[in-house]
């Protein structure tokens, strides 16, 4: 069910369908680099993979970039598991996206610092053609969390938000008032509790603003799944 809410702006219909084009279902045309990025203030670099297009390759247009932060089960030392859940699974498995794709990896035990994506984008923007107006976040579990994180500490790096199964703390929702949302949750979730992110969405529509939020009846933590199953998610 989707939970009442208001309407999706231009800028978020924009942006949603790069956040999860992952799912369309055709052939690859694209590649995907293992990437570290050298990161002010951070001792090591910044491990993450890289989708591009093809046709990145070919022409001087910039692209949109969606940032993909994974959840707690994907930390640690190997990068492959950056494409276990989300857009990222589904670049693996040979489906195309219209835009670059970087799924950066968290170590062991760490959370991700809304402070060191800042710093990535900027890391990213140097040596990659990327349209800073189409820079979008989404992430699940501990990712969405991360990516509530960012957005309230840093609205202005990010033109929309998508959460799958992510809380976040209220107290700070309008700080990101201004940065469009489109969230989803298992209502059977028990890691991650239905009301937490209910809250951060009552939160920042009190102050103004925009969220779209769905609701899968009888769904736990997996959230992701019918996500992407959704046929409402790319229009």
């Amino acid at each position: 069910m989707t939970v009442p809410g208001p309407n999706i702006t231009r800028r978020t219909r924009l942006a949603a369908p790069l956040l999860m084009a992952a799912c369309a279902h055709t052939p690859s045309a694209s590649y995907q680099d293992a990437i570290a990025l050298t990161l002010p203030d951070r001792a090591a670099p910044l491990r993450a993979r890289l989708h591009l297009p093809r046709a990145h390759e070919g022409d001087g247009r910039a692209w949109p970039l969606p940032v993909f932060l994974h959840g707690s089960g994907e930390r640690g030392a190997d990068l492959e598991r950056v494409k276990v859940h989300g857009p990222p699974q589904h670049a693996a498995a040979g489906r195309e996206m219209p835009c670059l794709l970087c799924p950066p990896l968290l170590a062991a035990d760490a959370d991700w610092n809304p402070h060191t994506l800042h710093a990535m984008l900027d890391a990213l923007r140097a040596p990659w053609r990327i349209d800073a107006a189409r820079i979008t976040a989404t992430g699940l579990s501990r990712g969405g969390r991360g990516v509530w994180r960012w957005a309230a500490a840093y609205p202005d790096d990010l033109a929309a938000i998508a959460l799958v199964c992510g809380g976040g703390d209220p107290a700070t929702a309008c700080r990101a008032r201004h940065v469009p949302v489109r969230a989803c949750h298992g209502a059977a979730d028990t890691v991650v509790p239905l009301t937490e992110q209910q809250a951060r969405i009552n939160a920042l529509r009190a102050c103004g603003g925009r969220a779209q939020f769905t609701v899968y009846p009888g769904v736990g933590h997996d959230a992701w799944n019918p996500t992407c199953d959704d046929p409402e998610l790319l229009p």
